[in-house]
């Protein structure tokens, strides 16, 4: 009987443990739902105030020396070459005979025509005479001075073809490589050689967009060649008339001005520009800038809230970016906290940045 009694003590000791537990989570859950909530404390963030800046907006470009003058030597007519006079890597003068073709054939079509004209015009001599004691009618006579003037083209044709199997020098210059040998047989797709005129050299480059209305004929640029210490110069003489669609930059071509003879066509130059410095130019810390799916962003800080607004960059260094659009002198940016940062967020000023 006492254990009975234990028994159920032990039971109703346990029924009392859940009660004051289901009691305690019900408590708890009443304070965690009747809870106050209020809005979310200000964020304490950097800020920098927009002022001008002098900016110098000098860029540094990829260009390309080329020749004054350069073109590849080929034959205008197919055949083989009877002479070949390239001396790789010399000066030559405007006209010089680089090679031939033979035209044996040519020569002897023109002796032909020779020979034949000859005969007509003693024959327009005897009929000449004979109209004018009406021996012949004034038309055999015209038939014959038709038939010279017909050789006499056919001999000019031919003679037009012996001059294209002769190969000179378009332009005064330095000869390159040559490509073939005395004998080959040559066509007009053949690349005999390739001559350059290297006393004046040209460099060519591309200007992105924002900058074309900065560049003028006559303006100096500076450029520099790898594992050369020197600085040469250049004078921009020709600009494109328009934009390149698919970049957006213009051609810009310059005349070397200091050659001393160890700039080759073809080397790759770095340019740097030399544009007049912008006194008034706004500069921000590049931090502060929000990127987008299109253009970008700044927090601008107002009456104590964060508010997004658009801007347009233009010039960057390693701290700032250079805001052409968007932003004014005197607005306050917010340059931290970006990430977690919501339009029209409560922000209190924490560091103000130079």
């Amino acid at each position: 009987m006492n254990a009975f009694f234990l028994i159920q003590k032990y039971f109703y000791f346990i029924f009392l443990i859940f009660v004051f537990a289901a009691c305690g989570k019900k408590k708890n859950k009443v304070t965690a739902h009747t809870k106050p909530s209020g809005p979310p404390p200000a964020s304490v963030v950097d800020m920098y105030v927009v002022r001008n800046i002098p900016v110098s907006d000098n860029i540094i470009l990829p260009g390309t020396v080329i020749a004054n003058e350069s073109t590849e030597i080929h034959p205008e007519i197919s055949g083989r070459l009877t002479q070949l006079n390239i001396a790789e890597g010399r000066q030559v003068a405007k006209g010089t005979l680089l090679a031939k073709i033979y035209d044996g054939d040519l020569r002897a079509q023109l002796s032909k025509l020779s020979v034949q004209l000859e005969q007509a015009q003693r024959t327009t001599k005897r009929y000449e005479e004979l109209l004018k004691i009406n021996g012949v009618s004034q038309q055999e006579y015209d038939m014959q001075v038709l038939g010279i003037n017909n050789i006499k083209a056919d001999m000019a044709v031919v003679r037009s073809e012996i001059q294209r199997t002769e190969i000179r020098a378009p332009f005064n210059g330095t000869l390159g490589l040559k490509n073939v040998s005395p004998g080959a047989y040559v066509t007009p797709a053949t690349i005999l050689t390739t001559i350059r005129q290297n006393s004046q050299l040209k460099l060519d480059y591309t200007l992105p967009e924002k900058y074309v209305t900065k560049v003028e004929n006559g303006q100096i640029i500076n450029f520099t060649i790898e594992g050369n210490p020197k600085n040469y110069t250049a004078r921009v003489m020709a600009t494109e008339r328009g934009l390149n669609e698919e970049n957006r930059s213009m051609g810009i071509r310059a005349l070397i001005i200091n050659n001393d003879g160890k700039i080759l066509p073809g080397v790759f130059v770095k340019v740097s520009t030399n544009f007049d410095p912008d006194p008034n130019a706004i500069m921000i810390p590049s931090q502060a800038i929000i990127p987008q799916a299109r253009g970008k962003k700044v927090a601008v800080y107002r009456n104590g809230i964060a508010e997004f607004d658009d801007i347009e960059t233009g010039y960057r260094d390693s701290a700032k970016v250079q805001i052409t659009s968007g932003l004014k002198v005197g607005d306050t940016v917010i340059v931290s906290g970006l990430m977690s940062l919501k339009p029209n967020a409560k922000v209190k000023v924490g560091n103000m940045l130079q």
